[in-house]
């Protein structure tokens, strides 16, 4: 049938199907459930340095002499999203966690078995060493007017796409599938969601209004309905759902841009790798509600404000440099939230707990931000252009 081979409907069924067999299966099928989770994670996480490469280093040589203030541009959007975002989940948190009677204690899980073999593919490099070298590659390749350079990039792109198009989009419902498995079989879904229900729910709702809000700033400024953008990022979202990953995501988000006609592509290749890396607003956002949640049901209180603010100043910078996978945001500042926030050790297991129930969803907010702000730098490109 053709609706199964829409990319949406092919998630939503995995998800219900991993949940389904999660739920009903034994030790001996969860060893293999979880060692081709294992793999098929290691395959997808192996290909995200080469995308981020491949996408970004290209785009920076198309910008020419501008690449470097847009990367600042990026940066900048990346940063007032994430603290916007964390200063909206105070106020809110400040106005709601006092009203709530939250339990503290989740039901123990069941843990997952031992893979059968693990089939080890290291990355070529971090992620975040890939940005990087992705930055300097292109900003040097920009200065030093290399035609062969920038020839070679553009070609290393295109085979970058066939990897993403012929490998990791049809390996994706399955890895989803295998994920939402292990999650059942945990009983992280069934025992421990109902432990903070009415806070994820809170935080779920906060992630639409904040995309709403980015995408109502992003139509402003282009003058363009955002919709536009907006209706094609179902399947990233989705996607973003069951990987708990920006950086997993990316391939389906750069295909979910792509289809947008008031995107500009050489704004897309840039932006899109980019944000995924750098723009964390919902995992802002869900960890400072979170924090609070966590400060008022361990420690009897909230966090004064003036040391919140500070968390959340620092939060947006820790977030930059965050990795784009499950957890990331919240293991990348697990320092704030015992240094600044005086969290102990009962505090930091309980945060990360609540923080891994909802981090998909969190996860789908910043992928979906990324095409919010890359409306913004698109046509601040062709403001640019016009100008020059």
């Amino acid at each position: 049938m053709k609706i199964l081979k829409s990319l949406p409907v092919r998630l939503v069924i995995a998800l219900l199907l991993g949940i389904g067999v999660g739920l009903i299966a034994n030790e001996s099928v969860m060893q293999v459930v979880v060692t081709l989770q294992k793999l098929s994670g290691t395959v997808i996480m192996f290909v995200i340095p080469l995308i981020i490469i491949g996408f970004i280093a290209p785009s920076i040589t198309k910008l020419g002499i501008n690449a470097s203030s847009m990367l600042g541009i990026a940066l900048a959007l990346a940063y007032l999203s994430s603290i916007g975002a964390a200063f909206f989940s105070a106020g809110a948190g400040y106005g709601i966690i006092p009203h709530l009677n939250i339990a503290s204690n989740a039901d123990a899980t069941r843990e997952l078995p031992k893979v059968i073999f693990e089939l080890s593919i290291p990355q070529i490099m971090p992620v975040m060493s890939a940005l990087v070298f992705a930055v300097l590659l292109g900003l040097a390749t920009v200065w030093s007017r290399s035609q062969r350079i920038i020839s070679a990039l553009d070609e290393f792109q295109e085979i970058v796409i066939s990897i993403v198009v012929k490998v990791i989009i049809p390996i994706l419902p399955f890895f989803i599938a295998f994920t939402f498995c292990s999650l059942a079989y945990e009983g992280g879904i069934i025992r421990q969601l109902p432990v903070f229900l009415i806070v994820i729910f809170i935080v779920i709702v906060g992630h639409f209004i904040w995309l709403a809000l980015l995408y109502a700033i992003a139509g402003l400024y282009s003058g363009k309905n955002p919709f536009r953008v907006l209706k094609h990022y179902l399947p990233a979202y989705l996607t973003a759902v069951g990987t708990m990953s920006s950086a997993a995501t990316l391939p389906v988000a750069l295909d979910c841009a792509r289809r947008s006609d008031i995107l500009r592509r050489d704004m897309v290749s840039f932006g899109i790798p980019l944000f995924a890396n750098i723009h964390l607003c919902g995992s802002v956002l869900t960890e400072t509600f979170f924090v609070l949640t966590v400060s008022q049901t361990l420690y009897g209180t909230l966090p004064p404000i003036g040391t919140t603010v500070l968390f959340c100043l620092l939060l947006g910078i820790f977030a930059i440099g965050a990795p784009g996978i499950p957890g990331g945001t919240v293991m990348a500042s697990l320092g704030l939230i015992v240094s600044v926030l005086g969290f102990d050790e009962a505090g930091t297991a309980l945060m990360l707990t609540i923080f891994a129930l909802q981090d998909s969803f969190g996860t789908a907010c910043n992928v979906t931000g990324d095409g919010a702000l890359t409306l913004i730098i698109s046509r601040f490109s062709d403001k640019r252009d016009k100008t020059s």
